[in-house]
């Protein structure tokens, strides 16, 4: 009896919609937000000293703790970095979103966990500023992450120097590049640190900068033929590597999100960078230490 009924095609569509709206669900809130992709990219630096070639910079950005972000996943996300061996890792802002408050303990906690040979820089993010800058800056001191507010810290090897300067937060109008390039050496490789990437155009003008390291456009989070959207400040320069005059522009996806808590064909990313010298024979490129590749 029930072999032979059959529902009307209509109902047999719904059905089969709705089972595919759930598992779609599914994916956008639960499988592809956990789904980290961890980017290694060479990169030549010019006026790199040689004590510096394979230095290995870990960027973590938008880690937006409380918005569709646990506990367990901060987890994941700090193992992930640690496991790359880091000299140095640079953050680079919204560690929070609205009325971070109750979230600042998690944040101090999964901060405190990275692990880096050198140091942990930071910069801040548009959230960070606007809902609680207090409370991000004491999480991040009590984490023992140094926070660069148009500001230069330099990393030594002997003799040989390598800076990594920190943009203000551009959307809140802190950014001031005249009083970063007063600190600056004028002799060694020199990086910057900003959350908004579109701001690219003005760093790379000054012709001091060989890297730049961004985050803020989350990639968009949702990513279709027909629907791509980037917030302000995070339009023209939104996701990956962009060749900016004589600087390298590199847009981080992110691991976190906001508004919408999805993502669509846009995973979360952890971004690792391997410095080289331009005279550094090929054999020495591509992560050929013992350290992991974790793609």
């Amino acid at each position: 009896m029930f072999s032979k009924l059959r529902l009307p095609r209509a109902i047999q569509i719904c059905l089969i919609s709705c089972v595919l709206l759930f598992l779609g669900s599914i994916y956008v809130h639960k499988i592809e937000p956990n789904w980290l992709e961890v980017n290694q990219i060479d990169i030549t630096l010019p006026n790199l000293d040689r004590a510096f070639s394979g230095y290995r910079i870990v960027q973590l950005t938008d880690l937006h703790v409380g918005e569709g972000i646990e506990r367990d996943q901060l987890d994941r996300i700090v193992d992930t970095v640690n496991a790359l061996q880091p000299d140095t890792i640079v953050l680079t802002g919204d560690y929070v979103t609205r009325s971070p408050e109750p979230q600042i303990d998690l944040l101090t906690t999964a901060l405190s966990g990275l692990q880096a040979r050198d140091q942990i820089i930071a910069v801040f993010g548009n959230h960070d500023v606007f809902d609680n800058a207090a409370a991000v800056t004491q999480s991040l001191t009590t984490a023992g992450v140094k926070l660069l507010e148009n500001e230069v810290y330099t990393l030594h090897r002997d003799r040989a120097t390598l800076h990594i300067a920190g943009l203000g937060d551009v959307w809140a109008g802190l950014n001031k590049l005249d009083r970063v390039l007063a600190q600056l050496p004028d002799t060694g490789a020199a990086i910057m640190l900003v959350h908004e990437p579109d701001i690219a155009d003005e760093t790379a003008a000054v012709s001091r900068f060989g890297l730049q390291l961004a985050g803020h456009s989350h990639g968009g989070q949702i990513r279709l033929p027909f629907y791509k959207k980037f917030p302000l400040y995070g339009r023209k320069y939104p996701s990956g590597r962009y060749q900016v005059g004589d600087m390298v522009q590199y847009t981080s996806r992110g691991v976190g999100m906001s508004t919408l808590h999805v993502r669509l064909n846009c995973r979360p990313e952890i971004s690792v960078f391997n410095l080289v010298t331009i005279d550094t024979p090929r054999a020495e490129r591509g992560f050929l230490d013992p350290r992991p590749n974790l793609n």
